[in-house]
């Protein structure tokens, strides 16, 4: 009833819509046919999973109205991009696949790539995509080992060891290149990676036998598994598409309020690689599919052709996309379509129950901590935790659970002003920093702090957002006697009962331990390259070149400290050696008396 007057007034036009929460961030962008049916539909009967949670937040809408509908698929585009709403999911998958970019100028490389804006031209051209990293780096080793091509970044003043082991053409130095054979290798090279593996193959064998001959057994086994490897990755099942165009295949399956979608990457004839994704679904079908494909060719090459099942618009998407786009009628390529369906089938039947596991573990988790909570809003918790020894290399880390689930790029680590043991003044710091941040540069604000402690570090955390008049609540986790998650405080102070079998106590005993992890990992990072370096500023006669020199004998304080005064006399001198170790003696005997 809130939107009645206002729906209304929506026309019976394509167009792109927004949905905006209380505070008039745009949390969903959508487009549309008909802007008044689907803006209404949200309104008007009801939903689940995703889309009622973004309808609960919605605190009002407005609306773009478009000339058509592939103008308003344009307009939805660039408004994701620029707004990354949360509810857009498929900007939440970041899947970029691993090319092989072959650069013949100025001089003839090879390295694998995951660059998006690379346009294929004479002097660049990518082959791909490959099933992972560890695919292409190993394809690319091989072939520098067979070929003479530039190995090294930039340009050295004179040859290096690749020169002179056979394995470049010495291109720094322009050392007598021999044009016809590198126009001859380039050939071989870029017959390969288009699907002529015979080449390397025979190339290898060649290797082998010689290695063989000259009872070099090692590298000939190493040389043997490379070609077993080659074997493996280029012969995949073949389609029998003797046009050799490369193409990609997409469909979908939909059960149960979840959307399969399969995408079977046919590259040369070959089936190449496929990509499946699987998610809660409650919107239009065709829209999200349509979205998702645009998303997801955003990241990653655009093939020549694209099949699509007859359910979508292929006008729209040839448009956008700039390639062609088609549904298959029969043949071979009706084929296809139902193999990427029947894979998007079995896919999603045998992810079933580990979905709904996944569910119970993190959406429902959150959901029943919002409950007991008594919260409306529980997208977003900043996890904090504090961590030093004896006051030296205090830090903070804070990580983040969106929706159940961490958001490792948001996670964020902090140094602390003071050396001292003290979590009070710690988190008082470190939550005015992070939030007056937030504020500055206008980023997201958490529905919910959580804090590793009780009352200190709860009423530390409440006089810094008081300070920035920053209304968030914040409860606190404090751990047992054997460092186990135990009790929930509450933003009063008071204790909220949990229990240990339930899905949220196991979410919060998540939440403390990752963290805990992230910040302790950070305080390790920060010792092992920072406390040699502190220690050693203390002694006088100890400057940059000798403190290069002990860090790469010794490694770390602890090494230092069981020296004795003639392992340090190798790099110091006897003075400056009986100071350093007298030094040491003493901050060790501190530590243990806890001074």
């Amino acid at each position: 009833m809130k939107f009645k007057e206002k729906l209304s007034l929506v026309p019976h036009k394509p167009g792109s819509y927004q949905m905006k929460d209380k505070n008039g961030t745009i949390i969903y962008v959508g487009k549309a046919k008909d802007l008044h049916n689907r803006v209404s539909s949200y309104f008007n009967r009801e939903h689940t999973g995703k889309t009622k949670k973004m309808v609960e937040q919605v605190d009002d809408f407005q609306y773009i109205v478009a000339s058509s509908e592939t103008e308003a698929f344009l307009i939805e585009i660039n408004l994701i991009k620029e707004f990354k709403p949360k509810y857009n999911i498929m900007l939440m998958d970041d899947k970029s696949y691993p090319y092989i970019e072959y650069i013949s100028k100025p001089y003839p490389r090879l390295k694998v790539s995951r660059y998006l804006n690379i346009k294929k031209t004479d002097d660049r051209k990518l082959f791909g995509p490959y099933p992972n990293a560890y695919a292409a780096r190993r394809i690319v080793n091989l072939i520098n080992r067979l070929y003479p091509l530039k190995k090294c970044e930039g340009m050295p003043k004179e040859v290096c060891l690749y020169y002179h082991i056979g394995e470049c053409l010495g291109y720094c130095e322009k050392k007598n290149i021999d044009l016809d054979k590198v126009n001859e290798m380039e050939n071989e090279i870029l017959s390969f990676l288009r699907g002529n593996d015979k080449i390397i193959k025979d190339k290898v064998m060649n290797k082998i036998n010689t290695y063989s001959e000259n009872l070099n057994f090692e590298m000939a086994m190493e040389l043997k598994q490379e070609l077993d490897y080659i074997n493996v990755i280029t012969e995949k099942q073949k389609i029998e598409l003797h046009d050799l165009v490369d193409r990609d295949v997409i469909n979908y399956y939909v059960d149960n309020g979840f959307i399969s979608i399969e995408i079977i990457m046919i590259r040369h004839g070959k089936l190449l690689n496929h990509y499946n994704k699987i998610y809660p679904i409650d919107t239009d079908i065709e829209d999200e599919m349509e979205s998702f494909i645009v998303y997801f060719y955003g990241k990653n090459e655009i093939p020549r052709e694209i099949l699509i099942p007859e359910s979508l618009n292929s006008e729209n998407l040839s448009k956008i996309l700039e390639t062609t786009v088609l549904i298959p009628q029969k043949g071979l390529k009706k084929d296809l379509i139902k193999m990427a369906y029947d894979n998007a089938k079995l896919n999603l039947n045998n992810k079933f129950e580990e979905i709904n596991k996944d569910e119970e573990r993190t959406t429902k988790a959150n959901d029943e901590l919002k409950e007991v909570l008594h919260m409306d809003i529980l997208d977003r918790i900043d996890i904090f935790d504090n961590s030093n020894l004896f006051g030296d290399f205090s830090v903070s880390g804070m990580v983040v659970f969106k929706d159940g689930k961490p958001a490792k790029s948001e996670y964020r680590k902090y140094k602390v002003s003071f050396e001292k043991n003290d979590d009070y003044n710690t988190m008082r710091e470190i939550i005015y920093r992070r939030y007056q941040r937030a504020m500055v540069d206008n980023t997201e604000i958490p529905d919910l702090i959580i804090v590793d402690g009780g009352e200190n570090q709860i009423k530390a955390a409440y006089d810094s957002l008081n300070l920035l008049h920053l209304d968030i609540r914040v409860v606190g986790l404090k751990k047992n006697d054997h460092h186990r998650t135990n009790d929930l405080i509450d933003s009063d102070l008071s204790v909220i009962e949990l229990n240990k079998n339930s899905n949220l106590f196991h979410y919060l005993t998540r939440m403390q331990d990752e963290v805990h992890r992230f910040t302790i990992n950070y305080h390790r990072t920060l010792r092992s390259k920072g406390s040699i370096s502190s220690v050693l500023d203390n002694i006088e006669g100890i400057g940059e070149s000798r403190k290069k020199e002990l860090i790469k004998k010794f490694g770390s304080v602890k090494k230092m400290e069981e020296a004795s005064v003639s392992e340090l006399q190798s790099i110091l001198p006897e003075n400056v050696a009986i100071r350093l170790h007298e030094y040491l003696t003493l901050k060790m005997k501190n530590k243990k008396s806890g001074v």
